[in-house]
């Protein structure tokens, strides 16, 4: 019993030192925390970082992704892909019953099947003329399908997502191509001084490296998305490809607003000579850089 109580009294007189240091203990742990708390943080070290919010509903990844699938599939070139596909299935299908009756229709005459004669083939004879008469017209909509051209969609292509690289290039480079469309249709109004032929060329210029940089951009979220599920050792090399592509789609804007300031500068002179001179060149150097930039590609 004695020395129960002495073992009781020793455990509860350490108990009592240790809650005595739990301040020093305390403090210790703080010191050590704020070696790994950003310097903005540890003003308020209480204060927990405010969760990142994308500015709009359409940001949102899940959202933002169903966009785009939607983009793409009522896209201009894929509504016409799908038609193009149906028109060749229903022309197969048609094909392969007519040889089917046809050879039914052969079968029968001859008294394969049956007793034999014109009368029995009658049968397949009529369901091959009805299924050759509709595989030639599937076998015309898909030609005229196959020479008809792509049009020209409306809608602006879906941008990258928040988090990607290419997400705000993108965004500048949409603001950049609607005020170039609008100073290139002030230059085309009949009282401008620029010729016809400088301002349509600025446009097809302008379209061309348009698509490239966004070939460029599209390089870009292709490699963002297998660096997501590259190993920990893979992902610096990735990083550093994008990197480099983001310097290249950010010159490739550069020259792209060259050509919009141009425009800009011809807009306001009227038309002078000098500012000709200068949207020809912008439009130039932009040309060069849309074929090096598909070159690349």
């Amino acid at each position: 019993m004695g020395q129960a109580g002495r073992d009781f009294g020793e455990f509860a007189a350490k108990l009592e030192k240790h809650l005595e240091r739990l301040p020093d203990y305390a403090q210790r742990a703080q010191e050590k925390l704020q070696k790994y708390v950003p310097p903005e943080a540890r003003a308020n070290p209480l204060r927990r970082p405010a969760p990142v919010r994308p500015s709009a509903i359409t940001d949102v990844p899940v959202i933002a992704e169903a966009r785009t699938r939607w983009a793409e599939w009522n896209a201009p070139a894929a509504r016409l892909e799908r038609r193009k596909r149906r028109a060749s299935r229903a022309m197969t299908l048609w094909i392969i019953l007519t040889l089917l009756f046809s050879l039914y229709a052969v079968a029968a005459g001859l008294g394969l099947i049956g007793a034999g004669g014109v009368t029995e083939a009658v049968g397949g004879i009529a369901g091959a003329i009805v299924f050759g008469t509709l595989g030639v017209r599937s076998g015309m909509r898909l030609r005229q399908l196959s020479r008809t051209e792509v049009p020209v969609s409306t809608t602006p292509p879906p941008l990258p997502r928040p988090a990607s690289a290419a997400r705000v290039p993108m965004e500048r480079l949409a603001e950049s191509e609607a005020s170039l469309a609008e100073l290139l249709r002030q230059l085309s109004a009949p009282i401008s001084m620029v010729p016809d032929e400088s301002v349509d060329e600025a446009r097809t210029t302008a379209a061309e490296a348009a698509s490239a940089l966004r070939a460029l951009a599209g390089r870009i979220q292709a490699i963002e998305r297998a660096r997501g599920s590259a190993p920990a050792g893979e992902r610096k090399a990735l990083d550093a490809a994008i990197r480099t592509l983001r310097e290249q789609l950010d010159d490739g804007l550069d020259s792209y607003g060259a050509l919009v300031a141009a425009a800009g500068h011809a807009v306001a002179a009227g038309g002078s000579g000098l500012r000709q001179d200068a949207l020809t060149d912008a439009t130039d150097r932009l040309a060069g850089l849309a074929i090096a930039l598909r070159e690349v590609s």
